[in-house]
């Protein structure tokens, strides 16, 4: 056997002194590199030589021993201070007991079969890469490689053309028969810009696959770049490997989160049920009203989705992975700083409906809005007005607001409905009554039970404050601006008829004559016809 480039002192054929290690925890690691492949990595110093200095020396030894031209046998001979490893009987490398690794579990043994590994692959390689008939071979299997690639990019495309064309079809043929109604839910133009959106991904991510696949079957065709080719083919299997092995890790998790989900879509099921045969009245509880069945159900399905959710995050894939926890830390942070605005809204919505509050079809007036309530949500609450508006209005603004409600307090069905004349203290106050009674007769939809009742509400500097109140009911249904629309007319044709001029005087100076009204005058048509009615007692 023969040392080379001074990898022992001694001469052959005498005693060698024994060798002596001097591990530094502090040297670098050096890399020995043969044909752009990484044989070993030197841990330690030894026999006084850095560790760049031992990688140094064993490629210059394992490079003449190619030089030589021999079939690139590989050795190994233990001795006390290390392995000897021998290419075709010539010394190359000298493996210490301190390169190993022992936090990773190596052993001696294992690294030495490992640098036995990569050198065999190393030589290997040289000699392919001498062998000028093998590099033709291998560009001929490039070459064909190329054109599978291309043949089947091809095909894969034609394939996906096919597919898109039909599934654009089935969409026309879904949203033509929709019809014009699901023109703001499905919009044609949105759906096609989704599903070519998702295809152009489909074909990036195949393009890109397949030419992934090229370059490393490429690359591991000739000897010099097979290293970086088998690091690419190594890395495609690794990642689809633990994809697979994370797929059927997670199979038993998921079933467990689905059936917890099961579980909770036949209970949530079976309690809508319950709570709607409660709002159309088929089941009376004395715990609940039948205009909180709605919202309770809702509140309840919140409540049973978001408890099995909760039971359900910890057997989700990913559910203990770090990025898992920073986006559910990410989305608490975001619920947490809008949680004002949102337990305002949801406490809102539940004191409306809870306290009875309002209630769906009654008409209210909301601070200057003014309508029939339509709909009474967890966070807002539409109103319609006679006008062609339908309002919305958040919960909390309801919560702080005074309400006024004209169908809570009236006699069976319908609203109340309420106007105010000011008249001049020089006209009759019961004539006054008797007329706007007289017009709230002649509106439809005002009823006769209860009739209309007039209230003086005030006594002003100019003029009296006549309020009409009588109570409506819509019969086509009519909203109550139209009744009130209508009534404000048969006020003006009744006032009209009798003479009488709705204004509210104002004066500049104290006129000449009082303003007052004679006895003979009091029972002024049409109060004479109804003298000693309710018109007097409705003062």
């Amino acid at each position: 056997m023969v040392p080379l480039h001074g990898v022992c002192d001694a001469p052959s054929g005498t005693a060698h002194p024994p060798l002596v290690n001097a591990p530094s925890n502090d040297a670098p690691d050096a890399s020995v590199v043969v044909f752009n492949r990484t044989v070993l990595s030197f841990r330690v110093p030894y026999l006084g030589m850095s560790t760049q200095e031992r990688a140094r020396r064993s490629m210059v030894n394992i490079q003449q021993a190619l030089d030589l031209g021999g079939p690139g046998v590989v050795s190994v001979k233990a001795t006390p201070q290390g392995q000897l490893i021998f290419v075709d009987e010539l010394m190359t490398v000298i493996l210490s007991p301190d390169d190993v690794d022992p936090l990773a579990g190596d052993t001696l043994d294992k690294l030495t079969a490992r640098t036995v590994l990569a050198l065999q692959q190393s030589i290997k390689a040289t000699q392919e890469a001498r062998d000028t008939h093998h590099l033709l071979i291998s560009m001929a299997l490039v070459a064909g490689a190329t054109v599978l690639a291309v043949v089947l990019y091809a095909a894969a495309g034609f394939v996906r053309k096919r597919l898109l064309s039909a599934l654009l079809q089935f969409v026309e043929r879904k949203t033509a028969a929709l019809g014009a109604g699901a023109t703001e839910i499905l919009r044609r133009g949105r759906i096609v810009s989704a599903i070519r959106a998702v295809d152009l991904s489909l074909r990036w991510a195949l393009g890109l696959l397949v030419a992934y696949a090229w370059v490393s079957f490429s690359l591991q065709r000739f000897p010099y770049t097979r290293p970086w080719g088998e690091g690419l083919h190594a890395y495609l299997v690794s990642v689809a490997s633990k994809l697979a092995m994370g797929i059927i890790g997670a199979v038993p998790g998921l079933l467990v989160a689905v059936l917890i989900l099961l579980i909770a879509r036949a209970v949530v099921g079976a309690l809508g049920s319950f709570f709607e045969r409660v709002e159309q009245g088929h089941v009376g509880v004395h715990w609940m009203a039948q205009e909180s069945a709605g919202p309770t159900r809702r509140i309840a399905t919140w409540l049973i989705w978001l408890f099995a959710l909760a039971m359900a995050y910890p057997y989700l894939p990913g559910a203990q992975t770090e990025a898992f926890k920073g986006m559910s830390v990410l989305i608490g942070l975001m619920m947490s700083m809008g949680a004002s605005s949102f337990v305002g809204q949801v406490a809102g919505g539940m004191i409306l409906t809870y306290s009875s509050m309002l209630r769906k079809g009654e008409y209210v007036r909301i601070g200057e809005h003014e309508g029939t309530v339509v709909s009474i949500g967890a966070f807002n609450t539409r109103i319609r007005t006679g006008l062609g508006e339908e309002i919305t209005l958040p919960n909390s603004l309801i919560v702080g607001s005074a309400t006024k409600n004209y169908s809570r307090a009236v006699k069976g069905a319908g609203y109340v409905v309420d106007t105010v004349v000011t008249i001049g203290y020089d006209t009759p106050w019961r004539q006054v009554h008797a007329m706007l009674i007289e017009a709230a007769h002649r509106t439809p939809g005002v009823l006769a039970d209860p009739a209309p009742t007039v209230f003086q509400t005030a006594l002003s500097d100019y003029y009296p404050e006549y309020r009409l109140v009588c109570q409506a009911i819509p019969q086509e249904p009519r909203p109550r601006a139209e009744v009130l629309a209508t009534l404000h007319a048969n006020i003006q044709d009744v006032f009209n008829e009798y003479g009488v001029q709705i204004m509210s005087p104002h004066y500049v100076l104290d006129p000449g004559e009082a303003k007052v009204v004679p006895p003979a005058r009091w029972y002024a048509e049409p109060a004479r016809h109804v003298a000693g009615s309710d018109i007097v007692s409705g003062a």
